[in-house]
């Protein structure tokens, strides 16, 4: 089970302070990566009118998606507490596969090593990696 260190957390918080002002835009272009590369993620959005990478759904739900990212990153130190709302959501309504939340965790790491080049560094590649672990491990809660 991955875990988060005090140092991986501190990382996290002070990258997020840097890249947060941007969030809509990696959401939007992680979201669309995501649907290009995975097409199979376009079943959980069959109820939009356009399912393309840039449709205004897609971004819309790209930006609702860093905005769960910086949810998480608020309550750090208890993710399962802290995205039990989102857990619910996932698991008992949308129904969404586990295994696509480290599918769009891995889309937001591309995209946020392409945008913040410099930023990215090896230390916060390894603790953004480990913290969108657990976040998807979290989201993943009420599947159990």
């Amino acid at each position: 089970m991955t875990s988060l260190t005090e140092k991986d957390k501190a990382v996290v918080r002070a990258y997020w302070d840097k890249v947060s002002p941007k969030a809509e835009e990696i959401g939007t272009d992680a979201l669309s990566r995501m649907l290009t590369v995975y097409p199979q993620t376009k079943t959980y959005f069959a109820h939009w009118k356009d399912v393309s990478p840039n449709s205004p759904s897609a971004k819309k739900h790209g930006i609702t998606v860093m905005g769960g990212v910086g949810l998480a990153v608020s309550k750090i130190d208890d993710l399962k507490a802290g995205l039990l709302n989102l857990s619910e959501l996932h698991a008992f309504t949308l129904r969404v596969d586990p295994a696509n939340f480290k599918i769009l965790s891995h889309c937001i790491l591309v995209v946020m090593a392409i945008m913040f080049p410099e930023e990215f560094t090896p230390e916060v590649h390894v603790s953004l990696d480990k913290f969108l672990a657990c976040l998807a491990m979290a989201l993943a809660e009420k599947y159990r």
